[in-house]
């Protein structure tokens, strides 16, 4: 019998998620589901759980979206998430299929859940986060992702697991986790972009200034916070905790690495 299969030639990963509306959320649906993944591979177990539940937010928006043509605004304080997922689940059956309505709803919601309940991203009296949560975490946004290709392309699921695995290949190796330190591994990298890629990875707490310097083989520490650190700090890109010594990623900073091309350009204008 012929296969059904899609050829994997044929459809790539603009295609495979061509559906999802608008650009903006088909563009934050693939950096939150490699933001899991890096985060899995790499052993930060705790940020692969936050990251989950950033996931989740994009994934609602995108069944809302879909199943109503409308979405609730990003960043809207006012939204609650578990709300939106009852007011999925009850959308009558004639606006989409049971997944999008019912079964990637109570997906999401699981991870929310997990995500608050498990300590990931503060302190709790519960168990840490550990890696069987975070590869539950990674293997259900894997799965959320294969379900929503098989919505908009009729793929059967080994292709769509064979679009992710070559996705997250492909963004995953330019920092590298070593012997308890992290390496950016072009390079050529300008100081001031490898500690904002670095950092990127470290989103959700702040990373001691030596670390950052030791990481990036800095000729000395002085100058290090002198022509890297401040620079950046001026331009609201990072925090640099002078009293504390430590450095943590700005939401504008977050941003503008959002939106580097690393493949083409590295981040020479900061």
């Amino acid at each position: 019998m012929e296969s059904m299969s899609t050829p994997m030639h044929e459809l790539n990963f603009e295609d495979a998620f061509a559906f999802v509306k608008p650009k903006q959320l088909r563009t934050k649906l693939t950096e939150r589901y490699l933001g899991v993944k890096s985060a899995f591979l790499d052993g930060e177990y705790d940020a692969c759980g936050v990251r989950a539940g950033r996931f989740s937010e994009i994934v609602i928006r995108v069944l809302q979206q879909e199943l109503t043509g409308t979405h609730s605004k990003l960043g809207d304080s006012k939204f609650d998430f578990n709300t939106g997922c009852n007011q999925l689940m009850n959308t009558p059956k004639s606006t989409g299929p049971d997944s999008l309505r019912i079964i990637i709803p109570r997906c999401i919601g699981f991870l929310y859940t997990i995500r608050n309940k498990r300590g990931f991203g503060h302190e709790s009296d519960e168990l840490d986060a550990d890696i069987i949560d975070s590869a539950v975490c990674a293997k259900l946004s894997d799965w959320v992702m294969c379900e929503l290709m098989r919505y908009g392309n009729s793929l059967p699921l080994e292709d769509g697991q064979a679009i992710l695995d070559a996705l997250a290949y492909r963004e995953t190796p330019m920092v590298w986790s070593v012997q308890g330190r992290k390496r950016v591994l072009d390079a050529s990298m300008p100081a001031k972009d490898q500690v904002l890629l670095l950092l990127y990875g470290s989103v959700d707490s702040g990373v001691p200034t030596e670390d950052l310097c030791q990481s990036i083989e800095y000729s000395s520490l002085r100058d290090f916070r002198r022509y890297v650190l401040k620079p950046l700090h001026e331009k609201r890109l990072l925090e640099y905790d002078r009293d504390q010594e430590m450095v943590i990623l700005s939401p504008t900073g977050a941003a503008y690495v959002d939106g580097v091309s690393w493949d083409k350009a590295h981040l020479q204008t900061v």
